[in-house]
């Protein structure tokens, strides 16, 4: 029969805690969604980082600094809850920009550390993929969060915001042919 060492048994102990103590894990989400439009035509609604309108929750945006980096906007939502943004990425020539949550309530969004990409690439005969990806914790960060803010209340809520303002974003070119 085989002892065990101290050290092995301290190794144990120590493997087990810091298991046990592991904190989130960042998360990624992606939604993308073909369109019937030219990506011009797309980006032309999705392009200006200070017009959140063709999202749905968003009621109002304001915001300072254009398309520049270090730009930030407030989205003001229904129901008066807002998101302060900031953006740290803009390629015009790429169809593409990366933003930051600097501020929000866990209860508006279940997320911490929240950054995302949105970008419109040709999927060839006149149409447009848009892929909209965030990555984010969740919204408690320690050990044994509450079922609301946990890693699949923020997974759930990230796709589901992004699942709505694609398909908002669809219907409306697609509506207006624009």
């Amino acid at each position: 029969m085989k002892f065990l060492t101290l050290t092995t048994v301290a190794a144990f102990a120590l493997v087990s805690f810091g298991a046990q103590a592991h904190g989130p894990t960042r998360k990624k989400v992606e939604e993308t969604v073909e369109i019937n439009a030219a990506p011009d035509k797309v980006w032309a609604v999705i392009g200006n980082f200070q017009d959140m309108s063709w999202l749905p929750p968003v009621e109002k945006t304001d915001g300072k600094g254009g398309n520049e980096v270090k730009a930030t906007r407030t989205l003001t939502l229904k129901g008066g809850a807002t998101v302060d943004e900031e953006l740290y990425k803009y390629s015009a020539e790429k169809m593409s920009y990366s933003y930051r949550i600097t501020k929000v309530d866990v209860k508006t969004l279940p997320v911490n550390d929240y950054s995302s990409t949105i970008k419109v690439e040709d999927a060839g005969g006149g149409k447009s993929k848009v892929a909209w990806d965030g990555a984010f914790y969740r919204g408690y960060m320690n050990n044994d969060p509450p079922p609301e803010l946990n890693d699949e209340a923020s997974q759930k809520a990230v796709r589901g915001l992004y699942r709505t303002g694609l398909d908002a974003l669809k219907a409306k070119i697609e509506k207006s042919g624009s």
